[in-house]
């Protein structure tokens, strides 16, 4: 039988799946210190999503996970199997996590050993999750189809702001990457990045949840911008500053809703403007760039601070000062607290044990077209990303992915003030500029 045309003109292809990561029974919410948080039922499915696309023998998948972490271990595991199933690189494949706080421990956080309610991960749930990721990734490449795919950029105002100060550094653009059938324009799938903690869900909440991501692509669902069923991968931005702390009315999941539905209709209203095409060169760079780990105080000063810290909360608590005041106060407490957890690692050596699990660390540019979407692991502060944005129109920087850091690269403004980020970071501030260079240099730009 003769070859179709379309099949010898196609030159695009996209294949788009989903799996469900929920844990089978109640596991310890990870995300807030100190609270024995045991989940007590399932608000939303967690979901593992994938999108694979090709242009000629060009292969990249990207796999977005309603998970707090990705580990460098599983990342590399995952990207293993799927490329032994497939045959895309395993360079070509992007592998990142959501960060909400309402999911399982999926790695042993060395800032939280001294924690006496935080769990150790439990590795049979950790397998299943990679078993669930292989599985989507490989049913993605499966069902490919001759596609088109176009790419249009949303603003999201409202959802949150810089935590530490509303009218600080922030970035509301949301690249929106939209992947349908060439053949009767079908959506296939949607893939979104915004750089902003899913944290409106606190610590007395008890029910699994993807937090206000979820209630994104549900909007985006049922309201008819994209199939019950379609594929929606979500991923973060550069959100270690970044939060919904300033907007937020209550931490509720009719609050969530209503930021999650916000960010929504903000992506729904660019879709129309995409300009679909197949004509879409894909093409993959990475590099490693190595950390230096950040100067820790001794033990007796980092408990030192921790007491200092601590009387602070407890005087604006006590004098009922402003909700986000006393909020970032606690947090500066729980970050100080960490800080005296990695003193006390530097001592007996588990520090540089935990360290050269994340190092060197992973930059990857995967080009679609004209666009640029960057893949840093750990939690960047948003000046990071918009370094690179303003030196790379169409670029996007996404965190949390192919690993993580064991916290924070903040900005050094940032570790002189020495704020909960600050204090609970395994590396440096100066990393951030290396990053900035090593990804200018894989964007072709001068740095």
């Amino acid at each position: 039988m003769p070859t179709p045309p379309s099949a010898v003109t196609t030159t695009f292809w996209a294949g788009a799946a989903t799996s469900v990561v929920t844990p089978p029974s109640s596991v310890f919410l990870f995300g807030y210190p100190h609270v024995p948080r045991a989940s007590t039922g399932i608000h939303d499915q967690l979901e593992t999503s994938a999108l694979f696309l090709r242009h000629h023998d060009e292969k990249v998948i990207f796999i977005s996970n309603d998970l707090i972490f990705v580990g460098r271990e599983l990342t590399q595991e995952v990207r293993r199997r799927i490329s032994i199933n497939t045959g895309v690189p395993m360079s070509s494949i992007a592998i990142t996590a959501t960060h909400t706080h309402s999911g399982p421990v999926m790695l042993d956080y060395l800032s939280n050993s001294a924690d006496p309610v935080v769990p150790k991960a439990d590795l049979k749930y950790v397998k299943s999750v990679a078993d669930s990721m292989v599985e989507a990734a490989c049913a993605a490449v499966r069902l490919a189809v001759p596609a088109e795919a176009g790419v249009a950029v949303a603003r999201a105002e409202g959802v949150g702001t810089n935590r530490h100060d509303p009218a600080g550094p922030a970035d509301p653009d949301v690249p929106v990457l939209m992947v349908r059938t060439a053949s009767d324009h079908r959506p296939l799938a949607c893939m979104v990045s915004y750089a902003m903690h899913p944290t409106v869900l606190h610590e007395d909440s008890t029910l699994i949840s993807g937090d206000f991501p979820h209630f994104t692509r549900e909007y985006l669902r049922t309201q008819g911008f994209l199939p019950k069923h379609a594929t929606i991968l979500y991923h973060n931005g550069a959100s270690g500053n970044q939060s919904p702390r300033h907007v937020t009315r209550e931490n509720t999941f009719k609050e969530a809703q209503r930021l999650g539905e916000n960010l929504g209709a903000a992506i729904a209203r660019v879709i129309p403007s995409i300009t679909y095409s197949q004509a879409l060169p894909l093409k993959v760079r990475n590099t490693l760039v190595a950390l230096q780990l950040r100067a820790l105080p001794t033990v007796a000063v980092a408990e030192a601070r921790a007491h200092e810290v601590k009387s602070r909360f407890d005087g604006l608590r006590a004098a009922q000062a402003p909700r986000t005041a006393v909020r970032t106060a606690e947090c500066d407490w729980f970050g100080a607290e960490e800080a005296v957890s990695l003193a006390r690692a530097k001592v007996d050596g588990r520090l540089e044990v935990a360290a050269a699990r994340s190092n060197p660390a992973e930059i990857q540019v995967i080009q679609l077209g004209e666009w640029n979407f960057v893949f840093w692991p750990g939690e960047f502060f948003v000046e990071y990303a918009l370094e690179i944005k303003a030196r790379c129109p169409k670029t996007f920087v996404v965190t949390m992915a192919n690993g993580e850091l064991q916290g924070y690269i903040v900005t050094p403004a940032a570790a002189a003030l020495g704020g909960y980020e600050a204090t609970n970071a395994l590396f440096s501030a100066e990393n951030g500029d290396r990053f900035v260079k090593a990804t200018l240099a894989l964007l072709g730009e001068k740095s």
